[in-house]
């Protein structure tokens, strides 16, 4: 739900009715992961999607229904043999959708739409299996643990499902989690859905060259919050990086020392210079964030490995490194070796192996845990 937050919002500034219809559990082959929203309102607009065309339209009809009888409903979506083209996910999965008509009066839903669409962190905690009296209920959960709304039941479970939101809030993750009535971490009873919404992941590129502007576009399409650094203020503008986010002049090792980088962030060295690369990639290979590359031939990876030894990096830190950048398609331009570098950010991100689908035997969605067991339907 709060992957559309900037929309419903609105929506419900405008006094507008409408109702969600979230992915609360996949199973097998399934095209949206949990989260993945659609919503539509009274006069019938719909927004957003919840399995790529599969069951929208099924799905549509559910939430005309919830607007009508004010009813919050899980509903199981899947492939029938019997009837290929009966409502069903055609690539075999299953799906489970929860579908919630709005309610101004609900605080914790009210806020988590205004926060997410104010780009402010904030996790969102629901019941999406359970009795039917916490059927829907929700709470919200900042940063700093504090909180609005309530599950409502055992006194003790807004305590676990708190707990579990700022933790998965802190991972910048959506995923369910599965606890006892009580409040207990022990499975049964109670199915949660964590929805995260935070500030887009970041990419910073290192290096002011043709390549670099070719990546800033690409890392814009793929939902990065991009930055360009570089020690040359010629080269370092905005003329030449207008799609960027943000334009660093500064020497590369130096910015990335005082930036702010998480498990979410890529890193992109693309100066092939030993004076930049060197002291950047032994800070870089030392932080904690999801994926670092740099660029050059064999050769200059085979240098820049031995120069990085001998500055004091470990195996296991050298390991990290993805040099030469990039998947190997065959790139010749800037544009086709962007493509190559935000190909392999996409794998590692997702486990991906990188090799042609066709004639594979590796599922096309991947199973990230992050949607655990899926619940029976309510």
């Amino acid at each position: 739900m709060l992957d559309l937050a900037g929309q419903l919002h609105a929506w419900a500034e405008e006094g507008r009715d409408f109702a969600v219809a979230t992915v609360v559990a996949v199973g097998g082959s399934a095209p949206r992961p949990p989260g993945a929203a659609l919503a539509v309102s009274a006069d019938g607009t719909a927004i957003g999607s919840v399995s790529g065309g599969c069951v929208e339209g099924a799905v549509y009809d559910l939430c005309l229904q919830a607007l009508q009888d004010r009813q919050t409903r899980v509903e199981r979506f899947g492939y029938s043999d019997e009837d290929a083209f009966a409502v069903g996910l055609t690539c075999g999965g299953v799906i489970d959708i929860m579908v919630t008509p709005y309610d101004a009066d609900d605080a914790a839903r009210t806020a988590a739409l205004s926060a997410a669409a104010h780009d402010e962190p904030v996790a969102l905690a629901r019941v999406v299996q359970g009795p039917a009296g916490l059927l829907g209920r929700s709470v919200l959960v900042r940063p700093d643990g504090t909180h609005e709304g309530g599950l409502g039941g055992h006194p003790e479970l807004d305590r676990t499902a708190i707990a579990q939101a700022r933790a998965l809030l802190d991972a910048g993750r959506t995923a369910t989690v599965e606890v006892s009535e009580d409040g207990s971490h022990c499975p049964g009873g109670l199915t949660l859905l964590v929805e995260s919404a935070v500030p887009p992941p970041r990419m910073i590129v290192f290096g002011a060259i043709d390549f670099a502007a070719a990546l800033v576009r690409a890392g814009k399409f793929l939902g990065y919050h991009v930055t360009v650094c570089d020690a040359r203020p010629v080269f370092a503008t905005g003329v030449r990086f207008p799609d960027a986010d943000e334009i660093v002049v500064d020497w590369p090792h130096r910015y990335l020392a005082s930036t702010d980088t998480d498990a979410r962030t890529v890193l992109c060295v693309l100066t092939h210079d030993a004076k930049f690369d060197i002291p950047l990639l032994t800070e870089a290979l030392r932080l904690p964030v999801a994926y670092v590359g740099a660029m050059g031939s064999r050769r200059t990876h085979e240098d820049r490995s031995r120069r990085l030894r001998e500055a004091g990096v470990s195996e296991r830190e050298l390991a990290r490194l993805r040099s030469p950048i990039g998947l190997d398609l065959g790139a010749r331009t800037p544009e086709e070796t962007a493509l190559s570098i935000a190909a392999e950010i996409v794998a590692a991100r997702h486990g991906g192996t990188g090799r042609p689908l066709t004639g594979a035997d590796t599922p096309i969605h991947r199973d990230e845990r992050a949607a655990g067991p899926l619940p029976q339907p309510v």
